[in-house]
């Protein structure tokens, strides 16, 4: 029998992967290059039955010219890393998750970051893997 594995993604450099199979969990810091990222899904997708919940994002007014086409790539290696090995993902909004899991953080990080530690105290929840934790959280509940 295949084990059923949900992703949350937190794109950017400063983001995460995590997974949830079996009521456990498991999360990395979004992988430098394209390799290890494509590595890491691989990994993920060899463990069952996968679905991907990308959070969806776009650039801010804040971020330049190089750092909003830097992210949009990233973004864009994301989806092609899943579409390649096969795993199905959905985008959701920030807000949808967030609203979905009682946790608004209107930009404070600390918020997500408490929720995490809350709902998975057997890992160190850093600001880099909190957010991709609740995501694959959320994911766990829309697949019930």
């Amino acid at each position: 029998m295949k084990h059923q594995v949900t992703i949350g993604v937190d794109p950017g450099a400063n983001g995460g992967i995590a997974w949830i199979m079996d009521g456990k969990a498991c999360a990395e810091r979004m992988p430098d290059n394209l390799l290890d990222l494509c590595e890491l899904i691989r990994d993920i997708a060899s463990e069952g039955q996968c679905k991907a919940y990308l959070e969806s994002v776009s650039s801010s007014p804040q971020m330049g010219v190089v750092s909003a086409f830097s992210f949009g790539r990233g973004y864009g290696n994301l989806e092609m890393a899943l579409t390649a090995v096969g795993i199905p993902f959905e985008r959701v909004r920030p807000q949808v998750w967030q609203k979905a899991l009682g946790c608004m953080t209107k930009g404070d990080k600390n918020i997500t970051k408490k929720l995490a530690s809350e709902l998975f105290p057997s890992i160190k929840c850093t600001h880099a893997i909190s957010d991709s934790l609740l995501i694959a959280y959320y994911g766990t509940k829309q697949n019930q």
